[in-house]
């Protein structure tokens, strides 16, 4: 990498925001106010089907099956529906490292290594780079969907499309001003989510919050292990539940176990090439005792996820590891993000970029398939501290609520790849932005309803076949 000299390379503040006011020329802040489909807009049952190509056959009609039970949970599907649709578009040119599915179920409490609770992203699996907006029509669109779930009318789902866009303008102009390195350290503790809920907190939203936190901090990897493991003849192993949870024994037939193991720990060594030498040393006080597949999500439902179970001084110390398949992202065909010689370096790459903190066995590997092919995987920690939001239990104030802590979250993980101070200038001090992307949010959310009826039509017609777990 070329290291610019102390004074060439830079442009001034005043220049960045002279950038950030010319994209307005490219993308005005008005023209994000509708979504109207490109010619030739592909069908989205042919979308989703061609990404059901790469996936496991036998866990494709799940995938179909939990698209299909909401227009919510399709949303949550169609990643690259969306990233279609916003490619074909004219866009600002202000690049920032995207999530790539920034809907608001990927926003929620995590550990940090220091073992502080903190509010951010949780899923990369999209993550490249490309326009800061596709990631904010994603977060405010979801906010529309999820208010139309709930049965609130339009005015309270604007409220929260609105907010979540409002707060994302203004954090961003916060760290327009900041210096670079503040901007770095920045994080959505404790601390600082009581201050950017302390204006509209009301004693409900404060107990809602309060047992959000303790269940959060009750979510670690012992209780997974707790859950998820059963004691055997040959001590603690990962506990059947097929086809949810399916151990590798019994996925495995006449594989001999010494094959087996010698294939895991084949995996286990390239990923833990991956990390820095002190997270290899602790990794290496851990033994691998079980690996099972796992279903997880609704979009990833049919990509390849396993967790191994790792066991250190004795059967009670435990390691949950989940390594998760990383395909091509969506984005990758409608934005000139860097490329990876792995996916699931390429995850790991923006996660680390994006958020403030992140799981110290994060890091990723190539895997042999049952089938005998190579895939790229990405690795962390199952399960830890995680408080996952329930939009559907949300009443209209608690949705607008957590719309602001998920516009906050968002601009401060585009603040660290991307440049503020352009993006900010883009915005403006207005809420000309906010209006549009509102618009935008509802003639989406039409879409999205019309999408998700031609992926029903489908089944009924017997084109996709759908299952239920």
């Amino acid at each position: 990498m070329t290291v610019p000299g102390p004074t060439t390379g830079f442009l001034s503040p005043a220049e960045r925001a002279a950038e950030g006011r010319a994209a307005r020329r490219r993308s005005p802040r008005s023209s994000h106010d509708r979504f109207e489909a490109a010619p030739g807009r592909l069908d989205p049952v042919e979308v989703v089907e061609r990404q059901s190509a790469t996936r496991l056959p036998e866990l494709v009609p799940v995938r179909y099956g939990r698209m299909l039970e909401s227009p919510f949970r399709f949303y949550r599907g169609a990643a690259a529906i969306m990233a279609a649709d916003l490619g074909a578009v004219a866009d600002t040119g202000l690049r920032v490292q995207l999530c790539g599915d920034a809907h608001l179920l990927n926003f929620r409490l995590l550990a940090s290594p220091e073992r502080h609770l903190v509010f951010d992203i949780n899923d990369f699996d999209e993550t490249l780079g490309g326009p800061f907006e596709w990631d904010v029509k994603r977060l405010a669109a979801s906010f529309a969907i999820a208010g139309r779930a709930n049965g609130f009318g339009a005015p309270e789902q604007d409220s929260a499309v609105r907010t979540c866009v409002e707060s994302y303008r203004r954090r961003m102009r916060e760290f327009a001003g900041m210096r670079t390195l503040d901007i770095w350290y920045a994080q959505d503790d404790a601390d600082r989510l009581r201050e950017l809920m302390a204006a509209s907190m009301t004693k409900r939203a404060r107990r809602r919050t309060a047992e959000a936190t303790a269940k959060a901090r009750t979510r670690t990897h012992l209780q997974a292990f707790a859950s998820l493991t059963a004691v055997t003849a040959e001590g603690r192993r990962i506990a059947a539940d097929p086809p949810l949870v399916t151990p590798l024994r019994d996925l495995v037939a006449g594989s001999s176990t010494q094959e087996q193991e010698r294939e895991l720990r084949s995996v286990l060594e390239g990923y833990a090439r991956t990390l820095s030498s002190e997270r290899r040393h602790l990794l290496r006080r851990f033994r691998l005792v079980d690996v099972a597949r796992k279903v997880v999500g609704v979009g990833s439902v049919g990509t390849r996820c396993w967790i191994a179970l790792l066991l250190g001084r004795d059967d009670d110390d435990p390691l949950l590891l989940q390594a998760k398949e990383a395909q091509e992202s969506v984005l990758s065909a409608h934005t000139e993000g860097i490329r990876y010689d792995n996916e699931g370096r390429r995850v790991v790459a923006g996660q680390r970029l994006m958020q403030t903190t992140s799981d110290i066995l994060l890091g990723w590997t190539h895997a042999v398939g049952l089938d005998g092919r190579e895939r790229d995987f990405y690795v962390r920690q199952l399960r830890d501290w995680k408080g996952i939001a329930r939009p559907d239990t949300m009443d209209p104030a608690l949705l607008r609520l957590f719309a602001r802590l998920c516009g906050a979250s968002l601009a401060r993980a585009h603040a660290r790849s991307g440049d503020p101070i352009a993006i900010a200038a883009y915005l403006g001090g207005g809420d000309r932005f906010d209006r549009a992307l509102t618009s935008f949010a509802q003639s989406y959310a039409d879409r999205n309803e019309r999408d998700f009826e031609a992926l029903g039509a489908a089944a009924r017609s017997g084109r996709i076949r759908t299952a239920s777990l």
